[in-house]
């Protein structure tokens, strides 16, 4: 079967940290862009980093710049989302996306999707 699946959510208090994990199952990730992406409750889904094929060139919105860290393993077929200082807008649902056109400002055609991860952010 050909998936990705999202793990590594949870709730956690403001200024910690979580890394999420989204691993693929029945092909290849590393000829894929991967993206993540976040909707909160009653907004828009929402790009948040993209990490290249080729050379894994990254990409980060403004609003997790300088907080989260995107990056991958093709040994374990696995991309990461290490988030720091995490903030209470930060909650939302986390998914990960694959692209072979690579990383195009979170738009375009994915080829796969993953189910999500909750990521809450409270004290």
């Amino acid at each position: 079967q050909l998936q990705l699946v999202e793990s590594g959510g949870g709730l956690v208090q403001p200024g910690g940290s979580l890394r999420l994990s989204c691993a693929a199952s029945g092909f290849t990730l590393d000829y894929y862009a991967v993206d993540w992406f976040r909707q909160a409750p009653g907004k828009e889904r929402e790009g948040v980093s993209c990490i290249s094929s080729r050379d894994a060139s990254t990409y980060y919105a403004d609003s997790v710049k300088g907080r989260f860290t995107i990056s991958r393993d093709n040994a374990k077929n696995t991309v990461y989302l290490q988030m720091n200082s995490l903030k209470p807008e930060d909650t939302a649902i986390y998914y990960c996306a694959a692209t072979s056109n690579g990383c195009s400002g979170y738009r375009g055609i994915f080829d796969y999707w993953g189910q999500g991860t909750q990521v809450t952010v409270s004290s």
